[in-house]
């Protein structure tokens, strides 16, 4: 009788202890989309970034730096949600891009104060 109730006591414990992570992973705002798109070729230099995640972004601890193929930083406009959709952010280009391929490093914090930061890659033709 004590070893069923022990083993019942255990799966119970492993059980709850899933229940209570799984709401935790779930909890990061990660990229769902971009535009330009990761390994696309873009005809014509963008005007902005888009960035489309899975839950909304605070603008304030959130942002993107641009490089060119040989790795050096340009310059960008200030980081904003878009007033539609705190999902997205927003992210000005100063000037037209030159024909090469570029990184886009990111970074954001969720609504809810989790961290999450990543990259990919686009072309202009």
């Amino acid at each position: 009788m004590i070893k069923h109730t022990s083993k019942r006591l255990i799966a119970s414990i492993v059980l709850l202890a899933g229940l209570a992570v799984t709401p935790l992973a779930q909890a990061h705002a990660h990229l769902e989309s971009a535009s330009p798109a990761n390994q696309s070729v873009v005809e014509t230099s963008p005007q902005q970034l888009s960035l489309s995640f899975s839950e909304g972004v605070e603008p304030s601890f959130s942002g993107v730096t641009l490089k060119d193929g040989a790795g050096k930083v340009i310059t960008t406009g200030k980081a904003t949600v878009d007033a539609a959709d705190n999902k997205k952010l927003l992210i000005p280009l100063s000037s037209p891009l030159a024909p090469e391929k570029y990184q886009v490093e990111w970074h954001v914090v969720s609504v809810d104060g989790h961290k999450t930061q990543g990259h990919y890659e686009f072309n202009v033709k």
